[in-house]
């Protein structure tokens, strides 16, 4: 007689990334993620776009690869797959609406085919200067970033926080959508 596995073949848990920003050793707006191991997941690099007024923010995997380019431009955010800028090549646009200094709302557009074809796929609404923010897809929770706290400390650094990635969800993609939450002004 076979017995059932115990365990399944496929966890359906929320996934934690430690997010690390501003540190010691990283220049201004880049950013690191790793894993709950320590281990270097995605990286963020920044710059401007030749003598353009264009920002660019480029979502690296652990080993270098460019998986996601994020263009500030006409006052929001295009997503593009690896290093290309063309529109054939677009997975989003978001624009981010600031309510006060301490708080904001991004909406993210999935593309599907062309700039006149896309559709609303995610909010994000949160604080960026107290590194918070809930990002939902229709009315579920889907990834929510918060600050590290410590017992017993008053105050915490805003240079590290938590990213919690539930079930089914992209994680590429919520690491761009949050480069453009937390460093995208």
């Amino acid at each position: 007689m076979a017995s059932a596995s115990i365990f399944p073949s496929a966890w359906e848990i929320p996934v934690d990334f430690t997010v690390r920003k501003g540190l010691p050793g990283l220049t201004k707006g880049e950013m690191t993620i790793h894993d709950a191991y320590d281990n270097l997941r995605f990286q963020v690099h920044s710059r401007l776009f030749n003598s353009s007024p264009w920002r660019v923010k480029t979502l690296l995997d652990a080993s270098g690869n460019t998986l996601i380019t994020c263009v500030n431009r006409q006052g929001g955010w295009e997503g593009f797959r690896g290093n290309s800028l063309d529109f054939k090549d677009a997975i989003f646009t978001a624009h981010k609406t600031v309510t006060s200094p301490f708080d904001a709302e991004l909406k993210v557009f999935l593309m599907d085919g062309s700039l006149a074809q896309r559709r609303l796929a995610f909010r994000v609404k949160g604080s960026p200067f107290q590194r918070s923010c809930t990002i939902y897809k229709e009315n579920s929770v889907v990834a929510q970033a918060n600050p590290n706290f410590k017992l017993g400390k008053v105050i915490y650094s805003r240079h590290k926080f938590r990213l919690t990635v539930y079930p089914r969800i992209d994680h590429a993609l919520v690491a761009a959508i949050l480069v453009i939450f937390f460093g995208g002004h």
